[in-house]
């Protein structure tokens, strides 16, 4: 399988066409694999649709950002059907109480598959912005695979990832919104640290450069990338492809899943299968 992962930048929309035609575009230039991944936040561009004073504000912004998401999933829906692809939308706020949840919505030829809502919250989502963490996991079993997603932060701990990679997960997608090279660094290396204690392959989609108009957006670093654990089997620095910092664009790696079982059961070292002993009591 060709598995794509986002490196996506934001733009302002005057109507619900224009950003029709961007995703249209950005699935268009990627369509050749089986797999696409944006961003979490991505969708945070629709804020846009409200006009100035509403996208610059970080509460009105969330609202009229779900207000677009019926029209949002049907274009996912109908470009995922039309290219006989799956892909992971990117993510934005959903209110199904009082305050939203953080939801990236997966999707397949045949339609709507399900939606993950991020784990853990970060600082300014729990203080700020006030978006609230939704627990529970799901595992995707798709024709590309098993498929979990880790939204941002929560690939920063590993015991969600490791819930997913004994539930049979292959692939993880990690989609991130991160506004430092710090911030970036951090998921990059948890989506690396994830891949290594797992061995499984992890699809990174960050956000990327400057968005002047919403103040939960305005800085954007990362870059894409696809990884795998190094163990003897994939290459040695355990990166199957990297885009450039800060670049908008596609990153786009085969993926043979019958690797992930031989990292599994016979790699150079079998972390996946040495886990219960990382969990021994403490001696003092």
């Amino acid at each position: 399988m060709k598995i794509a992962a986002s490196a996506y930048n934001f733009d302002w929309f005057d109507d619900f066409d224009a950003y029709r035609a961007k995703v249209t575009r950005w699935v268009e230039a990627a369509a050749d694999c089986d797999l696409l991944v944006f961003p979490e936040y991505g969708a945070m561009e629709l804020a846009s649709l409200g006009g100035k004073e509403i996208a610059s504000d970080l509460e009105a912004s969330l609202h009229e950002v779900a207000r677009h998401e019926a029209s949002r999933d049907a274009l996912h829906a109908e470009l995922a059907a039309r290219h006989g692809i799956h892909i992971l939308a990117a993510s934005g706020p959903q209110f199904s109480g009082e305050r939203p949840v953080n939801r990236a919505v997966l999707f397949g030829p045949d339609g709507r598959l399900g939606h993950q809502d991020k784990q853990i919250m970060t600082r300014f989502e729990r203080e700020n912005w006030h978006v609230e963490g939704a627990p529970g996991l799901r595992v995707f079993n798709t024709p590309v695979g098993k498929l979990g997603i880790l939204i941002c932060y929560d690939s920063e701990f590993p015991l969600l990832a490791r819930q997913l990679a004994e539930a049979g997960v292959e692939i993880i997608l990690t989609p991130s919104c991160t506004d430092t090279v710090a911030g970036f660094n951090r998921v990059r290396i948890g989506a690396m640290a994830r891949a290594l204690e797992s061995q499984c392959i992890v699809v990174h989609s960050p956000t990327v450069g400057d968005c002047d108009w919403n103040p939960a957006i305005d800085e954007n670093r990362g870059r894409a990338a696809i990884y795998a654990p190094s163990d003897g089997i994939w290459p040695e620095t355990g990166i199957l492809a990297e885009g450039e910092m800060d670049r908008p664009g596609w990153v786009k790696a085969r993926v043979d899943l019958d690797k992930v079982r031989e990292s599994r059961e016979d790699g150079r070292v079998l972390p996946f299968a040495h886990w219960p002993e990382s969990q021994a009591s403490l001696v003092i």
